[in-house]
């Protein structure tokens, strides 16, 4: 399973579609994802502020588009998604109010 932190506007835009990509994906050539163990870092790093996010669960063995593991400017390795993710591969939405 990886994780994906969407926001409320980004998830809602794309409610009537079968994929989901957020806006950074134009800009960025891919998602940024993280194990369950990286989201509390991801959370409080990018997301500090925020009151009500969205935790999407992701079966990686479903996506349609390729995903790797890549370094961090940490060295820490993080799941990114190579194009939009096809939404009968996220098995939760969860949302997380702080």
């Amino acid at each position: 399973m990886i994780y994906h932190v969407a926001t409320l506007t980004d998830w809602h835009s794309h409610l009537d579609h079968a994929f989901y990509y957020p806006e950074a994906f134009d800009k960025e050539g891919f998602i940024h994802c993280a194990i369950k163990n990286q989201v509390p870092g991801v959370l409080q790093r990018y997301f500090a502020g925020i009151k009500t996010i969205l935790l999407l669960h992701i079966d990686e063995t479903k996506l349609s588009a390729e995903w790797k593991y890549e370094k961090a400017t940490n060295e820490e390795l993080f799941p990114h998604v190579f194009g939009s993710i096809n939404k009968d591969a996220i098995v939760t939405v969860e949302e997380m109010n702080f």
